[in-house]
């Protein structure tokens, strides 16, 4: 059974937040730290913050495409409270 992977990575360069997804998450970090993600590039260095795991890819997309919304945002936020507070 394959299992699909939302995360979020925080920059330590800005501190803003990436949400993703993926079906190998080891490697997904890889590429993320090595450059090879556009969108992350110029962000990095990058930390793991939070992932959930879903047992199909649609509830995963769906999952990152909440967690992208503005209610998504404030959902991170809250759940990494401890975190970001130190």
């Amino acid at each position: 059974m394959n299992y699909y992977y939302v995360y979020v990575l925080q920059s330590k360069k800005d501190s803003n937040f990436y949400v993703g997804y993926t079906s190998n998450i080891k490697r997904r970090l890889q590429d993320h730290e090595s450059g090879r993600v556009h969108s992350t590039k110029a962000r990095r260095p990058l930390k793991l913050v939070y992932w959930e795991g879903c047992l199909n890819r649609s509830d995963a997309t769906k999952r990152e495409k909440y967690l992208k919304s503005s209610w998504g945002k404030r959902y991170i936020k809250n759940r990494l409270e401890n975190y970001l507070t130190g």
